[in-house]
């Protein structure tokens, strides 16, 4: 008996483990192992992103995705596998990265595609002058000072490859400070009860505008470390011409599923397949042309016919975004040290590249928008949340950690600035126009966006 009891512990034991046949030296993982260590990876990582985003928002006043975010990072191994490195190793282990990262693309595809739903173009025509500025200073600004600061951080070794020219180093810092955090930042938007605002929609607008724009300069500075020219001009080539293609032929092509949904009162699960493969086909052009797959889910939602049929895209699809939105987050945690920061030098540094980082967005873009006719209030506004930077800046230094552009210090301040501009950029935005706007009733209660095309109170200028 005491043996079966022991054979019994041992298999317990052995759970987590690889059970295929030995591939160097080392035993393989089998469609099983992927599929046990993929449930308890995906209960692990939805009770502790609900966990800390609930103590985040009760405490601190964070939305619940930057409680993802930071959830996120504590799963990886700046704490978890810091202090339980073997656990943290059999839950995560890297075999089964793969798996996260395919879900974790999916998910915030999705989220994408829900938030481009709700994009209001009628409130972006009003405000294009505004969107355009704030999207040219967001840009402008970062890669000006990118080109000031980066000859300084190249004399330090360590921070980038050894024989990076100052061009490519330059392009790169640039396209990492411009970044907005898209993903984050329409679920903030969302959070504050700003989906259906021109505030709202300005700010989106502006950032994914930042944020192709940042991808497209990374394809660049790929293109100058053995991708060649062709990757770059993918990126650029197939980013525009998709999203110009979407936007001309795109919304007249998907009119009559609008009409379909209209006429029935209700979506068919053959018009939810068509969407869902519509949506797959969108992501996956994005994808391969070098930009990124929620890039694709979110022009697809902006040229969906509104009325019902957004409408039930947001009552069937929203759920599925519970359950994979916080595997993005912790994909990305997964890849990030913040212990490579050890040293007064090296946090003089991180202080620096923050500051710098602040001016270039939240600076740059509030005058942006003062110059663009907004009023103060609101243009501060749009300037804490353009600051907002988020995953997206982890995919972006993840993508030059792996490409040998950075090395691991520099990307661990990089995470170390995407933390702190996207923890500050709910509370700023509440003390600058979110409190007025509540009290003045154009804007509902945290956490609630209100009907569609509920009309909200005029604000004074």
């Amino acid at each position: 008996m005491a043996e079966i009891w022991g054979e019994f512990a041992r298999a317990v034991g052995d759970i987590l483990g690889a059970h295929g046949p030995a591939v160097n030296a080392a035993a393989s993982y089998t469609p099983t192992d992927y599929s046990v260590h993929f449930f308890l990876q995906i209960a692990v990582i939805l009770l502790v992103c609900r966990v800390v985003g609930w103590v985040a928002k009760k405490f601190l006043g964070q939305p619940q995705v930057v409680g993802e975010m930071i959830a996120g990072v504590l799963l990886g191994p700046s704490l978890f596998g810091l202090f339980f490195p073997d656990l943290q190793a059999a839950l995560f282990p890297k075999e089964t990265r793969n798996v996260l990262y395919v879900c974790a693309q999916a998910g915030v595809g999705l989220y994408m595609f829900l938030v481009g739903t709700t994009l209001r173009l009628d409130h972006f025509q009003s405000k294009a002058k505004s969107a355009v500025g704030v999207s040219v200073a967001g840009i402008v600004a970062p890669f000006l000072l990118a080109a000031l600061m980066t000859p300084f951080l190249l004399d330090i070794p360590g921070l980038f490859a050894d024989g990076m020219g100052q061009g490519s180093a330059t392009l790169f810092m640039g396209a990492c400070i411009a970044l907005t955090a898209f993903p984050m930042l329409a679920r903030i938007i969302n959070e504050r009860g700003l989906a259906n605002t021109s505030l709202g929609t300005l700010t989106l607008t502006a950032g994914a505008f930042d944020d192709a724009v940042s991808w497209c300069v990374l394809a660049i500075v790929l293109a100058t470390f053995g991708g060649g020219p062709g990757i770059a001009l993918l990126a650029i080539v197939g980013g525009l011409g998709f999203a110009a293609f979407m936007y001309v032929f795109g919304r007249r092509l998907l009119v009559p599923l609008g009409r379909a949904v209209e006429a029935r009162g209700a979506m068919s699960d053959t018009v939810l397949s068509i969407i869902l493969m519509l949506f797959a086909l969108c992501a996956f052009v994005m994808d391969a042309a070098g930009i990124h797959a929620v890039f694709g889910g979110f022009i697809l939602g902006v040229c969906m016919p509104r009325g019902k049929l957004t409408e039930e895209i947001k009552r069937k699809v929203g759920p599925i975004t519970i359950l994979l939105v916080p595997v993005f987050f912790t994909y990305s945690g997964l890849n990030t040290q913040l212990n490579t920061v050890n040293s007064l030098s090296l946090l003089g540094i991180s202080l620096g590249i923050l500051l710098v980082s602040i001016a270039a967005k939240f600076g740059a873009c509030w005058l942006a928008a003062r110059l663009a006719g907004e009023d103060n209030r609101t243009a501060l506004g749009i300037g804490a949340l353009m600051n907002a930077r988020g995953l997206m800046e982890l995919i972006i230094i993840n993508i030059g950690l792996q490409k040998g552009i950075i090395g691991p210090t520099l990307f661990a301040i990089m995470v170390l600035m995407a933390i702190v501009t996207t923890v500050m950029a709910g509370p700023l935005f509440e003390i600058a126009y979110g409190r007025k706007a509540r009290a003045a009733g154009e804007l509902g209660p945290l956490g609630t966006e209100g009907p569609p095309d509920e009309p909200l109170k005029a604000r004074p200028a």
